[in-house]
């Protein structure tokens, strides 16, 4: 487990951190645990009455966290999306300072080779941050349809060539099982050989289908929408995201949420009802990218974005 610590390093962890503007006694979730690169710095932050609520839907994340010995933190094995519940539960809706969230693979998933996320090892073609739910990508791809394979590789993954590894995908399935990321990547190499700049050519099929099998843009939506209920006046919210399909949802969001709404000029609606319904629910600050050093340091940097914004 200290490897796995080593393995894994948080992008834009201090900038994150910085944006949420800790106060030693509030109350701060982080809803994408992983191996613990921002709790540990939000816990260092806290005084005795501050309190830490960590989530993460992946067990090996988990077991780590348990090893976390501190009584400032409170560890829950659920999806982000569950964030209102937990807080309703936990009685600290509306009264959370700061939400981090942090939509980045970690190493330590990727550098697992029976998690079946990455191109670069083989290993079961599993791809669900939580192997104890729903279905294993290889089980996917061997009964799916060819039409919606290549839905899912152009809309997740916006990989031009969606059709041909889509029909690939399902003419090797008749004649063998596809269960291991060498059989999806042998694919793909045959359809796209050559490697294009920094990117493998597996890289936007292998996202777009692990993005389907753990459903991350729904719960992206969910986790957004919820959060503002959850946060307190004033309280902040740290998004880190790694590519263009979540990025775009946490900028419509943030720009839906930190705007005036504009009526029809003929709705039947007065002045003190339109200052009251249109009032920008957050302030929105200008997005972070992280450092040349960062990224030479962590070239899984070089794609990220973080976004802020405060509760009004």
């Amino acid at each position: 487990m200290n490897n796995k610590k080593k393995m894994h390093n948080s992008v834009l962890l201090k900038e994150s951190i910085k944006e949420l503007k800790i106060k030693k006694d509030g109350l701060y979730i982080d809803a994408t645990f992983g191996y613990g690169g921002h709790s540990k710095l939000i816990l260092k932050s806290l005084n005795d009455n501050g309190m830490l609520y960590a989530f993460d839907q992946d067990p090996d994340a988990i077991a780590y966290a348990h090893t976390i010995k501190s009584n400032k933190i409170k560890i829950f094995h659920t999806r982000f999306s569950q964030i209102y519940k937990i807080a309703c539960n936990e009685n600290i809706n509306g009264k959370v300072d700061g939400i981090l969230i942090d939509l980045g693979m970690s190493n330590v998933q990727l550098q697992t080779a029976s998690r079946g996320f990455s191109f670069m090892k083989d290993g079961l073609l599993d791809m669900r941050m939580n192997p104890q739910l729903g279905i294993p990508a290889f089980e996917w791809l061997n009964k799916e349809k060819e039409k919606n394979i290549a839905a899912v590789i152009k809309n997740f993954g916006e990989e031009r060539f969606y059709k041909k590894i889509a029909y690939n995908i399902v003419q090797q399935a008749k004649k063998k099982p596809i269960t291991r990321t060498i059989d999806l990547v042998n694919i793909i190499q045959r359809i796209i050989p050559k490697k294009t700049g920094l990117k493998h050519p597996a890289t936007r099929t292998f996202q777009a289908i692990r993005i389907y099998i753990n459903e991350e843009l729904n719960e992206v939506n969910n986790v957004l929408l919820n959060a503002v209920k959850v946060l307190k006046k004033n309280g902040r919210i740290a998004i880190i995201s790694f590519h263009s399909l979540e990025d775009r949802i946490i900028k419509k969001f943030m720009n839906n949420f930190g705007k005036m709404k504009e009526f029809p000029s003929n709705m039947p609606i007065n002045e003190i009802q339109k200052k009251h319904f249109c009032k920008p629910i957050l302030k929105i600050f200008k997005k972070i990218k992280p450092s040349q050093d960062e990224i030479y340091n962590n070239p899984s940097a070089r794609s990220a974005i973080l976004r802020v914004a405060e509760k009004k």
